[in-house]
């Protein structure tokens, strides 16, 4: 029997074989008694030809539908010049069939596979085993295989173990809910699937494992995003004996790796870097994009000059004031302001200052504003001077909590930058954000909490804060950003259980919680737990920014909706009373059973 050959591998070197291929059809067309049947598989698609000299086979090739599953045998002929399709890769050849078996045939599908298929994620989903058939869906799964793939060999070379972790764990604070799974032998308790392999990658460490890596399966039920996904994928690892700069240079190795393999990109050797002090003074956020400028300049101390309240008040009161100067942006409408206003408002903004600036040697009468009228001329000068502001340009302002200004001017930043087509298509930029504060404020809580996790490093230097002003200490933490979005991060983790214990006291937990909570960890570092840390990145969020899809949902072979539902399954439902018994668990009756 002749060996099968996939239908997009064909080419004028094969003219003359006899060929079995096996796919799906997709088109079927007479022209003239002619049969032409598009056959295509994960490979891709190819053209069969079928003559009415062969009575069975034409009638058979007439009956085919879409989406029929057959088999080919024939021969691989040239096509007629007139006919080359040049936009296909076996577009220079097609088969003549000599025999056509329908191995299964098919209902009418609920929408076209193909690529022009326009039908809505949630009938897509609801097929998905079909959607998948589609060669988009195909190529995002063959990204996929090809970047984890990239990845595992990379780190191979490096001298890491692939180790699994387990999925059904404790339930420990992480920052986001846990699914729990009730426990039938142990009534009334309850394991919970790992909202990331944080604990026991620590654990490999003190285990003497060194360097340990793992594409793992994550679980976290928090509010979906196109970019959030109820189970994801994190390439994870984990080293010891090293510093953040050594985790930061294989984090580099192991994303140029999967660029190289995923897209064909080649990465710089090293990629820039900027506190996360800088990233909020220039950009208001903590993943720049820093693909254009646009960038934010501090004008609070300034503003104490003025009696303007909207910015005299934060200025005297621990706020922030700040400019972002748009070059050329004198030309945007009213309407384009008012706009920009209404953004800002989703970022709890209760306004938008602006200024435009119309001839520089004229102050106050070639500045256009409402709000000029308000300030001095040498502060106005002042101003347009720290912010570089020629004639032209539009002047943002950004006032109040230091917070809602840096959310608000840093979106807007974001969001003129591409209105205004300041980043051009295909600019990849990266950049680590270092030195994040270590804790951040509860304000409900009225306590500091870790603005990573609870096992973070701080610097050495900063520990004698730990207990004095833990507001004002950094950690041993990084971000990798791409083009304004963060694809991973991690941090050098706390390894000796003293300091370990004087963060849990600054976090409020205390040693009963951090007992029951963390115990087997915090018992690990008391038997000589090496100086580690490590990273992740987000599996599925760089391959969607690879594939340049706004959902991660596309780059997942069976994902779950943004009620985080399987529509295609069912899932979640419910379950058997018999089940419920089995587990010790009582069902809560609803309104309409009562």
């Amino acid at each position: 029997m002749l060996a099968r050959t996939h239908c997009g591998d064909f080419r004028v070197h094969h003219i003359g074989q006899t060929v079995r291929l096996n796919g799906w059809a997709q088109t079927n067309r007479d022209h003239g008694g002619v049969v032409f049947i598009d056959v295509r598989d994960r490979s891709g698609l190819v053209q069969i030809v079928v003559h009415p000299d062969d009575p069975a086979v034409h009638q058979l090739a007439h009956s085919l539908r879409q989406q029929d599953v057959i088999e080919v045998v024939g021969e691989v002929i040239a096509r007629s010049d007139e006919t080359v399709n040049a936009k296909l890769p076996t577009g220079a050849i097609e088969v003549k069939a000599s025999i056509i078996t329908v191995l299964n045939r098919s209902e009418t599908p609920p929408f076209m596979i193909d690529d022009t298929c326009d039908t809505g994620e949630q009938h897509r989903l609801e097929y998905r085993y079909l959607d998948l058939r589609r060669p988009k869906m195909q190529s995002f799964m063959a990204l996929r295989h090809r970047v984890t793939h990239a990845a595992r060999n990379y780190l191979d070379s490096q001298s890491f173990l692939e180790i699994e972790t387990p999925i059904l764990n404790k339930s420990t604070p992480e920052g986001a809910r846990d699914y729990l799974v009730p426990s039938r032998v142990y009534p009334g308790s309850f394991f919970a699937l790992p909202q990331s392999p944080q604990i026991f990658k620590q654990l490999l460490m003190v285990a003497g494992m060194d360097r340990y890596y793992q594409i793992a399966r994550c679980f976290r039920d928090e509010d979906l995003r196109a970019d959030r996904q109820p189970e994801f994928t994190q390439v994870d690892i984990e080293l010891s004996f090293v510093s953040q700069d050594e985790v930061m240079a294989v984090a580099e190795g192991l994303l140029r790796s999967m660029f190289d393999a995923g897209v064909g990109i080649h990465l710089p050797e090293t990629f820039p870097r900027i506190t996360y002090a800088d990233a909020m003074d220039r950009y208001g956020l903590d993943r720049p994009d820093v693909r254009f400028g646009l960038e934010h300049v501090n004008i609070t101390e300034m503003m104490k000059r003025v009696e303007f309240k909207v910015f005299r008040e934060p200025a005297d009161n621990g706020g922030l004031v700040k400019i972002m100067r748009v070059p050329g942006g004198s030309a945007l409408s009213r309407k384009q302001i008012d706009d920009y206003t209404k953004f800002v408002s989703i970022y709890g903004a209760k306004g938008l200052a602006w200024i435009k600036v119309n001839d520089m040697t004229d102050l106050p009468g070639g500045l256009q504003s409402p709000i000029v009228k308000f300030l001095p001329e040498d502060v106005l000068a002042d101003m347009l001077q720290a912010c570089g502001a020629e004639n032209g340009d539009l002047l943002f302002f950004g006032a109040g909590d230091e917070k809602v200004v840096n959310d608000a001017l840093g979106n807007l930043r974001v969001k003129v930058g591409h209105d205004m087509g300041l980043v051009a298509a295909g600019d990849h930029r990266f950049v680590w954000v270092v030195d994040f504060p270590m804790f951040a404020w509860n304000a409900d809580e009225k306590r500091p909490e870790a603005l990573h996790h609870p096992f973070t490093a701080p610097y050495a230097e900063d520990l004698d804060k730990l207990e004095s002003d833990p507001l004002n200490m950094r950690s041993q933490a990084y971000d990798l950003v791409w083009n304004g979005t963060e694809i991973g991060g991690g941090s050098i983790r706390i390894h000796n259980p003293e300091v370990q214990a004087r963060v849990f006291k600054t976090l409020g937990i205390s040693d009963e919680e951090a007992d029951s909570k963390f115990g087997f960890l915090v018992n690990a570092l008391k038997y000589g737990a090496p100086p580690h840390g490590g990273l992740a990145f987000g599996l599925d969020r760089v391959l969607s920014l690879m594939a340049g899809v706004d959902s991660i949902r596309d780059v997942i072979a069976f994902p779950k909706t943004q009620k985080a539902a399987d529509p295609m399954s069912n899932a979640p439902s419910e379950v058997s009373d018999a089940q419920w018994k089995e587990l010790g668990l009582r069902k809560r009756r609803t309104i309409q059973e009562s």
